[in-house]
């Protein structure tokens, strides 16, 4: 049912319930005993000047639906543009840098943005390229530069948005919001539409299953998080991080960030918390003043969540949230729970437990197939503990790709009551409800005596306490495909001889043996740096690495 509604209304709501508290914190430099200097924004003043942006961008002819390609970093100014964004009408469209130039070049020439919100680089690029972005008229440059471009500063347009007023349009729940692109990990990017609404629920859910409280301090290693914050009247406390390579980041700095805010929350992807997971290891540091930690993008490996729950007050743990670009939350669970109750099994090769369903979300399993499911009812489901594809249904599940109706017809299902979206993931519910994640549908492996299953196989091969992580490809056509094992040592392992390979080799190989799922894999290859996406650092990109096992 539509309704009116735009999700910048959630923080006009914060400015009204605490005006004064600190809505952004940024870590602007050091003072002369190197001691971290913030600048901040109250809820009013983000407020304020998220109301200036959106009348000064409505004044230079911004109108509701127009796409705004944003290529600003994390910052003050980055939220309070979002948020003008979205309270102008118009469509933020959000391009992960980290994703490549190829990559961010298809995702704005599918997407024909009529205009660049971005840093003097980016503006430079696009007058440069300006046959190819002449769509593109409506520009704003954030950030220090002596050329202008041909179009206005940040501060001009928010001292344009102050001089007028200009009545701002009233969206509907089902009017899209922003397009936000996957991270091609398993394909090219697709831009995922994103309604007013969608955000609303999203901000819904979150708060109420992991019971987040006004007046908290989140410190988000993904930027889109900090969003979320400010419709639950949270804090943010901006990383001093390059959100597109969180493997590379400095633990210290975060550290510093938690311990000088008393961050109560942080978020972060299982690559930057392996980083500083290891860090507290090695020094002994604990984590007082935190009351929760969210990782998502990938399964957290065990030891990550071994390190940072040790890290962690008795009372606090570290979540894992599962669901996609397309649809997220979906499911959760508890570090603590994890390793008392499914780790073990993980290990033997039962996958990775992502947890209960959500309230108002509904998931099934059916028959992995490639192929497109017009309606619910050609699907079928798979019996308890089955695997198959998952698929969810609920207020959060996106409805289309944006101009990709081929992809669209392939992920979603119709439904009489509305539609379910296809994961691209297999796994399975267990007799208690929970759901485990057996990896992407794209990366089974279809040998000769059946389907092998990633994340399953991975897992045993993992305990080996050399290998940090591995990956399952399959060389050959599907059917007939010999499976083999990537493997990436530890750093400082990888073995320097032959010699070494061998005895590693047959170490691993016994390994698979041992376990029914892995006894026919007998092949081992070795990688000292898997290839991953940038956007989260830890999805391996089995695509690539298949093709190089074939070369090998």
């Amino acid at each position: 049912m539509q309704r009116h509604l735009n999700i910048a209304d959630r923080l006009r709501s914060s400015a009204e319930i605490v005006p004064h508290q600190r809505a952004v914190v940024f870590p602007e430099g050091r003072d002369r005993e190197r001691r971290v200097t913030y600048t901040q924004l109250t809820f009013t003043q983000l407020d304020r000047e998220a109301d200036c942006i959106a009348r000064g961008l409505i004044r230079m002819g911004v109108r509701p639906g127009d796409r705004l390609a944003m290529f600003v970093p994390p910052s003050l100014e980055s939220i309070a543009l979002t948020f003008g964004v979205f309270r102008s009408g118009a469509v933020c469209t959000m391009i992960d840098p980290g994703m490549g130039r190829v990559n961010v070049f298809r995702c704005l020439d599918h997407c024909e943005p009529n205009g660049f919100i971005a840093i003097p680089v980016v503006q430079l690029i696009r007058r440069l390229k300006f046959r190819r972005f002449g769509n593109a008229r409506l520009n704003v440059i954030v950030g220090p530069t002596k050329r202008r471009f041909g179009c206005p500063s940040y501060t001009g347009l928010v001292r344009a948005g102050a001089d007028t007023s200009i009545d701002l349009p009233q969206t509907k729940s089902t009017d899209r919001a922003a397009i936000i692109f996957t991270s091609g990990s398993t394909g090219p990017p697709k831009g995922v539409s994103y309604e007013h609404g969608m955000f609303d629920g999203q901000v819904d859910l979150i708060r109420d299953r992991f019971g987040i409280q006004p007046g908290e301090v989140d410190l988000p290693g993904f930027p889109l998080f900090a969003l979320f914050n400010v419709a639950m009247q949270v804090t943010t406390v901006i990383p001093d991080m390059d959100p597109t390579r969180p493997a590379s980041v400095n633990p210290v700095r975060i550290l510093e960030a938690i311990n000088d805010n008393g961050v109560t929350q942080a978020f972060g992807s299982p690559a930057l918390w392996n980083t500083v997971g290891r860090y507290c290891q090695e020094h002994g540091i604990r984590l007082p003043t935190l009351r929760r930690i969210l990782s998502a993008g990938a399964p957290v490996p065990n030891h990550v969540l071994q390190r940072m729950t040790a890290a962690l007050p008795d009372a606090a743990d570290i979540f894992t949230p599962y669901g996609a670009t397309e649809c997220l939350p979906v499911a959760a669970i508890g570090g603590r729970q994890v390793l008392s109750e499914t780790a073990e099994q993980t290990a033997s090769g039962a996958g990775t437990c992502v947890g209960t369903v959500f309230a108002q979300m509904e998931v099934r399993i059916i028959a992995v197939t490639f192929e497109t499911i017009a309606e619910i009812s050609d699907a079928r489901e798979c019996a308890q503990g089955e695997i198959g594809e998952i698929i969810v249904k609920g207020p959060v599940a996106t409805r289309e790709y944006f101009c990709r109706p081929d992809a669209t017809a392939l992920a979603k299902i119709a439904d009489r009551n509305g539609f379910w979206h296809r994961m691209g993931d297999t796994g399975y519910l267990d007799d208690q409800g929970r759901l485990w994640f057996c990896g992407r549908k794209a990366h089974i492996v279809f040998a000769s005596d059946g389907p092998l299953f990633s994340v399953r196989c991975e897992a045993i091969f993992n305990q080996h306490p050399r290998i940090y992580r591995c990956a399952l490809v399959g060389t050959g056509e599907r059917g007939k495909q010999a499976p083999a094992i990537v493997a990436e040592p530890e750093a400082g392992h990888y073995p320097e001889s032959e010699t070494d390979l061998a005895r590693l080799r047959v170490e691993l190989l016994a390994l698979g043996a041992a376990n029914d799922l892995t006894k026919n894999i007998k092949r081992i290859l070795f990688h000292r740096s898997l290839p991953v996406d940038t956007r989260h650092n830890v999805k391996i990109n089995r695509e690539a690495l298949a093709a190089w096992a074939e070369n090998r």
